[in-house]
């Protein structure tokens, strides 16, 4: 006798149960006395039926077997071979996440879902969910991606998922150029991490790294260190080499947005080597092409290290799960490693494969496409075509917010334009530049009156 079963019987809702066993009864076309037969009269199943009497559970048992039904079944129970069909769904989808492979990840997920809407089955339901956002993000459907991530958010999910769901949504935002969301989602997930203690997990590092992150995109850099400090404290305190990893990742990338690109590198290299540990195909390539880019910021640039990471990068993400952001990103590195080779030609061809692979979602890539590209053409003379593009750049990042950045490149442009004489141009490079910064001049004083 399973115990689990017979205790659950006796918590089992007489009525619910009876028309259960009426329900299969008539499904299979039998009557009330071809079930019966010789188990019980078919005045007792009539009862039992009717939610007037309860059966005892080796007859519960007799009449699964007879109808051919299992116990769990008629107890409102997910049938066992369901739960297990449906747990092997997910778990093919989410491998098919892994190894690059979102579209025969959404067949498996089609599958699982269209079981779980029947079966009484709830707690898959939020990873169904939750994968299928990530196979939406993988085949560049954003949009619908972030509508199923802030369901999650809002819906009544467990903790776990929720905070993935935040830090995934949260870094959509962000890639999108939608700053201020990326930073109200992220804060407002971050509350309730802390409000339900679940704060001593990966989980919550890999938020509140990704949360800084926003930060420092809008120009908040101060708080967005202090932020990934905290982190990477918090981090070391678990010990787990995924928050850990995460940690110095982000604290590396703000290290080298800083200017500090000597510290930037051996913390991307630390947190490589810590996801180098583990199963995470899909970070381990971007860190790695995000290794080869700070590689290129160094005085001199490590060309070939750089050229080699960036390659592999690449390499990788044709079978790991890759968005169009993580290819983009590696895409860039490679046109600034054949800029800085001298390959110019090169350099235009992988700016314009950026361009296809933003398709117009990725403004903070797209600008840095635009600022490379105006490099070529200021590497040629060709001031005009060269500030054409620096303008395209920084349009684009004041369109969505990025100052801190947008003033950088202005100033990048100033510097250009001042160098093939067009001083006028420059000077009003550099006040958008300090304009980008918050600076503004100050108004005038009236003049006193003199008695």
């Amino acid at each position: 006798m399973d115990s689990r079963q017979a205790e659950l019987l006796a918590q089992t809702d007489r009525e619910a149960l009876g028309r259960r066993l009426r329900s299969e009864r008539q499904a299979r076309g039998l009557t009330q006395g071809e079930v019966a037969g010789d188990l019980m009269s078919i005045a007792y199943l009539s009862r039992i039926e009717a939610g007037h009497r309860g059966p005892t559970f080796p007859l519960l048992v007799a009449l699964a077997e007879r109808l051919d039904v299992t116990v769990e079944s008629l107890l409102g129970e997910p049938d066992r071979q369901v739960v297990d069909e449906i747990r092997l769904a997910l778990d093919y989808a989410e491998l098919s996440l892994e190894s690059g492979q979102p579209r025969d990840a959404e067949t498996h997920l089609a599958r699982a879902i269209e079981q779980l809407q029947g079966s009484g089955v709830a707690g898959m339901r939020d990873r169904a969910r939750l994968l299928r956002a990530r196979a939406l993000e993988a085949t560049d459907r954003e949009d619908d991606a972030i509508l199923e991530l802030e369901a999650l958010v809002d819906d009544d999910t467990d903790g776990l998922t929720r905070i993935k769901a935040g830090i995934a949504l949260s870094r959509i935002y962000r890639e999108s150029g939608d700053l201020g969301r990326a930073i109200e989602c992220g804060e407002r997930i971050l509350t309730y991490v802390e409000d339900a203690g679940l704060d001593a997990c990966d989980e919550a590092v890999q938020l509140a790294v990704t949360l800084a992150a926003a930060h420092f995109e809008r120009g908040d850099t101060g708080h967005a260190v202090r932020m990934c400090s905290k982190a990477i404290a918090r981090a070391e305190s678990l010990g787990t080499s995924k928050a850990r990893a995460s940690a110095y990742w982000n604290a590396s990338a703000m290290q080298a947005r800083r200017g500090d690109v000597a510290t930037a590198v051996p913390l991307a290299e630390r947190a490589l080597a810590l996801l180098g540990e583990g199963q995470d195909a899909r970070n381990l390539a971007l860190l790695r092409g995000e290794v080869g880019r700070l590689q290129l910021e160094l005085d001199p640039p490590a060309l070939d290290d750089a050229r080699h990471n960036l390659e592999q990068a690449a390499a990788e993400m044709e079978w790991s799960p890759s968005t169009s952001s993580d290819r983009a990103q590696v895409l860039l590195g490679l046109a600034r490693a054949a800029f800085l080779s001298g390959d110019v030609s090169a350099s235009r061809d992988l700016v314009a494969q950026v361009h296809v692979v933003a398709n117009g979602h990725l403004p903070l890539a797209e600008a840095e496409a635009w600022a490379l590209l105006g490099s070529t053409y200021a590497s040629e003379g060709d001031s005009a075509e060269a500030s054409s593009c620096f303008q395209r750049a920084v349009l684009t990042l004041s369109a969505i917010g990025a100052d801190r950045v947008a003033a950088q490149l202005w100033f990048e442009l100033a510097d250009l334009l001042q160098g093939v004489g067009l001083t006028e141009a420059a000077s009003d490079a550099y006040r958008r530049a300090a304009a980008s910064t918050g600076l503004r001049a100050r108004v005038a004083s009236p003049t006193l009156a003199r008695s």
